[in-house]
């Protein structure tokens, strides 16, 4: 996904707004082919969910595609991007820090139930004016409760920090559908097919064709998204 033919988003001031009697302040947005200007971080966490359209979120060096199966955790003070590659309907909970202890400290990525849906939609209905003991304030401790129970899935593609390792996952970021082999790749990124092949081990936990078979499979998740035909899919 080329990130420099995006839109640039406006940076949202919810996220360092501190105040425990508002656990969760909700945000819906609807954007389309759209980014965050620069990566960024906030005091408060943040539960991104889109019920329509896939997101590209980056975080800590790891790069999750996220459709609306899925959603987001981004605890506080993580720097983060997120992007927007078609049209999405977003839904943002902004958690404060003092109501974050029992989530998790990294980046996680939540199976979406129905009824996690369904608090996520009400909890946006009932935005931030709600008080403390009042039906609004309930329902935001029961959707902090139902996201500390929900399963995480492991599903993201782990980014090394060798440059020559680097060199060859930013090319196949652009071109998932590039077949070059380790041999080929060596070339570009300077080092052997041999350091190449322990570098994907050592610094992502996946070898190099695990690697681009998850990047190929975060690209179908992507296009299925965006309603092209499954013929149009990239092969390894």
């Amino acid at each position: 996904m080329n990130t420099e033919k995006l839109t640039k988003l406006d940076p949202v001031t919810i996220g360092y707004r501190l105040d425990s009697s508002l656990p969760v302040i909700p945000l819906a947005m609807e954007v389309e082919q759209a980014g965050c200007a620069t990566g960024h971080a906030h005091p408060r966490g943040q539960l991104i969910y889109a019920s329509h359209g896939t997101m590209r979120v980056i975080c800590d060096h790891d790069i999750w595609v996220v459709p609306p199966s899925q959603a987001v955790w981004v605890p506080p003070l993580q720097k983060h991007e997120v992007y927007f590659p078609g049209k999405v309907l977003l839904r943002n909970l902004f958690v404060d820090p003092s109501w974050t202890g029992t989530l998790p400290e990294q980046c996680t990525i939540f199976k979406v139930s129905s009824f996690l849906r369904e608090l996520i939609g009400r909890a946006v209905e009932i935005g931030e004016g709600y008080q403390i003991d009042s039906s609004g304030w309930r329902v935001m401790l029961v959707l902090l409760d139902e996201l500390q129970h929900a399963e995480a899935t492991p599903l993201h593609l782990p980014m090394g920090r060798d440059p020559r390792l680097l060199r060859v996952m930013e090319a196949l970021l652009q071109h998932p559908g590039d077949a070059r082999d380790l041999k080929q790749w060596g070339i570009l990124a300077g080092a052997s097919d041999r350091t190449l092949s322990r570098l994907f081990v050592a610094e992502t936990g996946l070898t190099f064709r695990g690697w681009r078979t998850r990047l190929v499979l975060q690209e179908a998740i992507t296009r299925i998204s965006q309603d092209e035909p499954v013929s149009h899919r990239r092969r390894l």
